[in-house]
C-alpha cells in the first residue's frame, strides 16, 4: 500500500484527520528545506506537500509567488529537491506529495523525472495546471513507477466534471476551497460543505480541504466533511515572519495549534 494511502487509514483508526502543511522547496534554501522536512514529520505532519518552484506560478497567491522567486534565485533545481527527499527517506517514513506546474516535469523529462522521483521516496504528484483529461500521458508513467496522481476539483466542480476525476485520481481529492489563488482567508463560504458531501459520495478515496485554511477555527467547522486539511500560505508567512527559524515561539505555536486541531487533541 502507498504510503498516502497508509496515512488516512492510520487517521481514520485514530478518528482524526490528516495534516497537510506545504511549504515551498528551496525558501529559502535547499538547505532549510531539508531541515524544514524532519521537522513537519517530527511535529506531526501526516502528509507533506512540496511545492516545486516555477517561474509563472499562475494558481498561487502572493506569499507563495514570492517563496518560489526566493527558490528559484536560490539555484532550486527538481534534481536538488529529489535529493533532499532521498536523505529524508533515511529516517522519516512521512508521505511526501510533489505539488507543480508541468513545465518542470516536462523539461526533466516525464519517463526521467518519475523514475527518478520514485527512487528518492516521492509518494505522489500534484500537476495544478495539467487538467485531467490531458493528463493520460504523465499519468501513465506515474502509476509505471507506483507514484500517485492527485487532481483538483472545486466548488463550481459539476457532475461531469467530478466523473472525469473519479476516474483518474488516485490517493485523495484535492477540494479547493474557493475559486481563485493561494492564501490566507479569514473565512471560507459554508456552501462549500455540501460541495464535498458530493463529492465525497461520488468518489471512495479521502478529500482533503486547502487553500485559504488560516486558523485552526476553519479546521474544526468544516472537519466533518473532509479527511484532511492541507496548510500552505499560513505555515510559509509565518516561517518567513519567524526568518526562518521553526523554533520560534510565533511559527511553533501556530504549527502546533493546526496539529492539535486535525488530530483532536485539547480540542
Amino acid at each position: 500500500m502507498n504510503r498516502i494511502s497508509e496515512a488516512f487509514y492510520a487517521c481514520e483508526r485514530k478518528k482524526t484527520k490528516a495534516f497537510i502543511p506545504y511549504i515551498a522547496a528551496g525558501d529559502p534554501t535547499i538547505e532549510k528545506t531539508a531541515h524544514m522536512l524532519a521537522f513537519l514529520a517530527s511535529q506531526g505532519a501526516d502528509i507533506i506537500e512540496l511545492g516545486v518552484p516555477f517561474s509563472d506560478p499562475m494558481a498561487d497567491g502572493p506569499v507563495i509567488q514570492k517563496a518560489m522567486e526566493r527558490a528559484l534565485e536560490g539555484g532550486t533545481t527538481v534534481r536538488k529537491i529529489l535529493e533532499i527527499i532521498r536523505e529524508f527517506r533515511t529516517r522519516y517514513e512521512t508521505p511526501i506529495i510533489l505539488m507543480g506546474y508541468y513545465n518542470p516535469f516536462y523539461a526533466y523529462g516525464l519517463e526521467a523525472f518519475s523514475c527518478d522521483a520514485r527512487s528518492a521516496g516521492v509518494d505522489g504528484v500534484l500537476t495544478v495546471d495539467l487538467p485531467p483529461e490531458e493528463a493520460g500521458e504523465f499519468r501513465d508513467i506515474l502509476k509505471k513507477y507506483d507514484l500517485l496522481s492527485i487532481f483538483l476539483l472545486t466548488p463550481v466542480s459539476d457532475r461531469e466534471r467530478i466523473q472525469v476525476v473519479k476516474k483518474v485520481a488516485d490517493g485523495f481529492i484535492y477540494f479547493v476551497s474557493v475559486t481563485g489563488v493561494t492564501g490566507e482567508r479569514g473565512e471560507l463560504p459554508d456552501e462549500i460543505s455540501e460541495k464535498m458531501t458530493e463529492i465525497r459520495g461520488e468518489i471512495p478515496i479521502p478529500l482533503v480541504l486547502g487553500f485559504g485554511i488560516s486558523k485552526p477555527d476553519v479546521v474544526e467547522r468544516f472537519y466533518s466533511y473532509a479527511d484532511g486539511f492541507v496548510v500552505g500560505s499560513a505555515i510559509v508567512k509565518r516561517w518567513q515572519e519567524a526568518v526562518w527559524d521553526e523554533q520560534s515561539p510565533g511559527f511553533h505555536g501556530f504549527l502546533s495549534s493546526m496539529v492539535r486541531v486535525c488530530h483532536r487533541y485539547n480540542v
